[in-house]
């Protein structure tokens, strides 16, 4: 909790005086195996959002917002356009970009989805935020971008037509590879103007995610920033190189990722958790007034692991996401279709299954089930007073699909 309370601070002066301005300060891998780093598990009753400090500010008359060459007036609602310097103008399209400038100062936060162009979720949280919001009534700015991989979307397609991963590639080279040119402009163009932002992903590979936020808690700004969602599990991982959120941390931006649903799908369930999360999150920056029931957080975990098959055949899983499961339990089942040989899948830990994949035809070493690891209360101590910060250890790493 001391880092979410010194991040706190950090965004409190953060918030106080907002221009826009920017803030300053490979291919797709398969989920890694375990971290060997810490985990802390925090109960409901150790979680209350009014340990963070307020860090609202005094609502005063908002200014132009100059994006993409467009002067966008307070209290109105643009949709612009952005394109690479790169492609050939008579064949590409631009890339729609939403903007809700509002009518009185706040933070610019900026949504973005579908970095990965087969994941439709984000596509519609974005959608429902940018076009319910109402511009006389919203402090601050929110930059939506619903599919900024434009031409994998076209094609249903998680990278770009060369096979690159563009996630893999900001804040991008406008003298590199086609990927690390469009990374660098969509970077310069839209993301220098992003007091905060947030990212959002669904699983990948016929996985699906239980609705999480990531971000690197070692990071103070971050860790204070992914406890403002209306989530119940927030999930350390410090980002790879070349992640949209890793690069934008590293500019100063605090940045998160929101997982939720699997790919290649529209998910109304994980549709309602992100615009729910993301309306929480707009109302503790103090952007919106909303009413509604808050999520209270349930556990952060510092350690997961993704548990694999060791036969090949038809998958059949046994537990749902968001399940707690105890070690040595079965998590589902293998079996061969011409042999019937059966191949039991157990988890060697006690946690929670946050993320897996759907049922179908695997190969061994195929990554099945995403836990998150619970600790002992014996451990968690043991823990807490070796790094002697009881909720945030120093150092970890988690598997990474975004």
């Amino acid at each position: 909790m001391q880092k979410i309370i010194a991040g706190s601070i950090l965004l409190l002066t953060v918030l106080n005086g907002f221009a826009h301005q920017p803030y300053t300060g490979a291919d797709h891998h398969e989920p890694a195996d375990v971290d060997g780093t810490a985990v802390i598990v925090m109960q409901p009753d150790e979680n209350n959002y009014d340990e963070i400090p307020d860090i609202g500010i005094a609502r005063q008359p908002q200014q132009l917002l100059n994006i993409l060459s467009t002067e966008v007036p307070p209290a109105r609602a643009m949709r612009l356009s952005w394109q690479p310097q790169q492609s050939l103008d008579g064949l590409h399209l631009p890339t729609p970009v939403l903007v809700v400038n509002g009518a009185h100062t706040g933070p610019a936060v900026c949504l973005t989805a579908a970095i990965h162009g087969d994941e439709l979720n984000g596509i519609e949280i974005v959608r429902r935020i940018l076009h319910d919001l109402n511009p006389e009534q919203l402090s601050g700015t929110v930059i939506g971008v619903p599919i900024v991989n434009l031409q994998g979307f076209h094609r249903t397609s998680r990278y770009l037509p060369d096979r690159r991963d563009l996630n893999r590639y900001f804040p991008g080279n406008p003298d590199g590879s086609s990927a690390a040119r469009i990374a660098h402009s969509f970077f310069q163009e839209i993301i220098q103007h992003c007091h905060f932002l947030v990212d959002l992903h669904t699983g990948s590979a016929y996985r699906t995610n239980m609705p999480q936020i990531r971000g690197n808690l070692n990071v103070p700004e971050v860790a204070a920033f992914a406890h403002l969602f209306g989530i119940p599990v927030i999930l350390h991982s410090e980002g790879t190189e070349g992640m949209l959120r890793h690069a934008a941390v590293n500019a100063g931006i605090p940045s998160v990722t929101l997982e939720a649903g699997k790919s290649q799908t529209l998910q109304e369930s994980a549709i309602r958790y992100g615009v729910k999360s993301i309306l929480t999150l707009l109302n503790k920056l103090n952007m919106i007034e909303v009413d509604s029931d808050p999520v209270m957080l349930e556990a952060v975990f510092y350690q997961s692991a993704w548990i694999r098959v060791n036969q090949g055949g038809i998958l059949f899983s046994h537990v749902q996401l968001g399940e707690q499961v105890m070690k040595n339990s079965v998590l589902g089942v293998v079996t061969d279709p011409i042999t019937n040989a059966r191949s039991q899948i157990v988890s060697p830990y006690d946690g929670r299954i946050i993320g897996m994949a759907v049922d179908q035809v695997v190969m061994p070493g195929f990554a099945g089930f995403h836990i998150g690891i619970q600790q002992t209360e014996e451990k968690m101590s043991t823990i807490g007073g070796m790094l002697n910060l009881p909720s945030f250890p120093l150092s970890g790493r988690t598997p990474e699909s975004e």
